[in-house]
């Protein structure tokens, strides 16, 4: 009996070693291109398969704040951005104001760390605080030029693990080393590395769909078509997946449309009140008098000023917000901090934009593996998917600080 109960052991392990995923975060993906897809009239044959095919969650709930380089990092952790310590896309210019480009400013484990502690093997394509990062095959996000969400191929090239990994994509793909890295290259080293190295995880992180809701608005006939061309770009992942890998479609915030654009610090100096400030599309009231001039403002219904986010919300997703005296989302169509003062500007910048607060729109999550029961699951939070995805691996990993 204890030789047999030795030899499932060891059957186990094997199993759980041989199971292998790949991640696609298409950034800025909102729930609502999935839930109205018909509505909106979206060819997209690929996600519709994935849906029909596997497990679909009815919305994902993200962290604050709703920006691309914490939730990549809580999709990876499982933990808040107050606990993991990538608490925005920059760092504060106390610290220089520098994209969190290194993995080395992480404060939590990632499902990296635990892949290579159990001795497997990783990639990386673009994805957020990967630089320096235990990843086996990694092309890292890091760029000294940027256009939309095309970044410099050479920059990525110079922090690149194994040194030499363009060069080897470029062999099977002549087009791969083009100036700018963009969705459709970043697909052809996610084929690259299925079709040869094969590892036990890649994370691949599509970027074009932010840049495009950003330059006209989320579901608008541009937004719509970078959704369909990157369903196109995931059927060719589909295609070349190796038997015994799954897929996990996953995204990292919601989108919405941006008419006015508003500086709110800006109308509050202007009236000498202090302790006002804004965080992406929250308004925050740091004084007792701020939060009155808050209110006064929301009254009129000139300001941009949505409803306010009542305590026990605020403790649920962000504990360092319970301690200001009032928290605002914005408005339907506002965007806060663009405007050189506190009138509203006659033309937003920025057709679309995030870092709303998380109740405002839902993420991605969509499971495909082999075996998978069919089925629509209730809505999860964003810092549910690492241990998802841990699940799928067979992977060890408690989410936590390190």
């Amino acid at each position: 009996m204890r030789i047999l109960i030795l030899f499932l052991t060891v059957i186990l392990a094997a199993t759980a070693q041989n199971k292998k995923l790949l991640v696609v975060s298409v950034d800025g993906l909102d729930n609502r291109y999935l839930a109205d897809r018909d509505k909106l009239g979206l060819k997209i044959p690929n996600m519709r398969r994935l849906i029909k095919e596997g497990q679909w969650a009815q919305g994902v709930v993200g962290v604050v704040p709703t920006v691309t380089w914490p939730s990549h990092t809580t999709i990876i952790s499982g933990v808040d951005p107050t606990v993991h310590g990538i608490v925005g896309n920059k760092r504060p210019k106390s610290e220089g104001g520098d994209y969190y480009w290194d993995a080395s400013l992480l404060k939590a484990k990632t499902l990296l760390d635990a892949m290579k502690a159990a001795g497997r093997t990783t990639a990386a394509v673009t994805w957020p605080v990967t630089v320096n990062a235990p990843v086996t095959y990694n092309l890292p996000e890091y760029f000294e030029g940027r256009r939309g969400g095309d970044m410099d191929t050479r920059a990525i090239e110079s922090k690149s693990v194994p040194v030499d990994l363009v060069t080897r994509i470029a062999a099977m793909y002549p087009s791969f080393p083009q100036h700018w890295m963009e969705d459709r290259t970043r697909t052809l080293a996610t084929l690259y590395l299925l079709k040869t190295v094969k590892p036990d995880l890649i994370l691949v992180h599509l970027v074009n769909l932010d840049a495009e809701a950003h330059d006209n608005g989320p579901f608008t006939r541009e937004a719509n078509a970078m959704v369909e061309h990157i369903d196109d770009l995931i059927g060719q992942m589909l295609a070349a997946m190796p038997v015994g890998y799954s897929f996990v479609l996953t995204s990292d915030h919601g989108f919405e449309l941006v008419t006015k654009e508003i500086n709110l610090m800006a109308e509050a100096k202007a009236r000498g009140v202090v302790g006002v400030r804004t965080d992406g599309s929250i308004a925050i009231a740091q004084t007792p008098a701020a939060a009155e001039l808050l209110k006064e403002l929301r009254a009129t219904g000139k300001y941009g000023l949505g409803r306010e986010i009542a305590k026990d919300e605020l403790a649920r997703f962000s504990s360092t917000l319970t301690k200001a005296a009032a928290v605002y989302d914005s408005a339907p169509g506002y965007l806060f901090d663009a405007a050189p003062t506190g009138k509203e500007l006659p033309k937003a910048k920025e057709g679309g934009s995030h870092g709303h607060w998380p109740m405002r729109y839902r993420s991605v999550y969509v499971a495909w593996e082999p075996g998978i029961s069919v089925k629509q699951t209730p809505e999860i939070s964003i810092k549910d998917i690492a241990g998802k995805m841990a699940n799928i691996l067979g992977l060890d990993f408690t989410p936590g600080a390190k």
